[in-house]
């Protein structure tokens, strides 16, 4: 298994939260082993205060807190900051796991789960996040009213920030970087969200229709019947 030295683990910072102390616990002293610096937290509120602190690079994210719904916690996570977040639940039931990934996490694990896959599904998010921030040294691209600047991870419109999750961004920027190309929606959800993404391909269309609504002349991403779609911005 590849080491995470090869990915600066000693630099990465990660954040649980987590209201049952023991499974934080585990799951901190298993993390430290591997070279990451960890911070746990045992409540929503007690969460977003070590957020501002710490500055995590990646959070671990249980559904089910004593405060907040880890739902809701993941939404005002998503207003504030760009860092990938997995989701840790006992809610197995593929309609949670769509609906916890469209709100914006990056991935899901349902609990009991095993600490190596724990492990494997924090170096796959965290390789994919890392691998989108090295693409991003590119020059702007040209959307309808406005760019779309790489470096910075924004959208910019008529003068005015585009708000856009995380999630919502990578698919724009994919789709922007390909113009007139059609994609079905499995293509998407795996240049999108990886290979080992576990949901469905509604996934695709509840993002797609975020950012229509968000973007201006946003019909440029056009629904192509019975394929997927196609960002073409010259056609409308």
């Amino acid at each position: 298994m590849e080491r995470l030295g090869e990915m600066d683990a000693g630099e990465t910072r990660i954040l649980i939260i987590e209201d049952e102390k023991p499974i934080a616990d585990l799951l901190k002293y298993d993390l430290c082993r591997e070279g990451f610096s960890v911070k746990c937290a045992y409540s929503g509120a007690e969460g977003m205060l070590v957020m501002e602190e710490f500055e995590p690079q990646l959070v671990l994210l249980d559904w089910m807190l004593p405060d907040f719904s880890g739902v809701d916690l993941l939404k005002m996570m998503m207003d504030k900051y760009d860092i990938p977040v997995i989701m840790l639940t006992a809610r197995g039931a593929i309609e949670d796991k769509v609906y916890g990934m469209s709100c914006g996490a990056d991935d899901y694990i349902t609990k009991p789960f095993d600490l190596r896959e724990v492990n494997i599904r924090i170096r796959t998010v965290l390789r994919r996040f890392r691998k989108t921030l090295g693409l991003e040294k590119r020059e702007q691209i040209s959307i309808p009213n406005g760019q779309i600047y790489e470096s910075e991870r924004t959208v910019v419109q008529e003068g005015e920030l585009v708000e856009l999750t995380p999630k919502e961004f990578d698919l724009l920027l994919w789709m922007a970087r390909h113009p007139r190309q059609v994609f079905t929606r499995e293509r998407l959800l795996d240049a999108v969200w990886g290979y080992d993404y576990a949901g469905d391909t509604r996934t695709v269309d509840m993002h797609i229709q975020r950012l229509r609504k968000k973007l201006r002349a946003g019909e440029a991403i056009i629904t192509v019947f019975g394929v997927g779609y196609k960002y073409a911005p010259e056609e409308t």
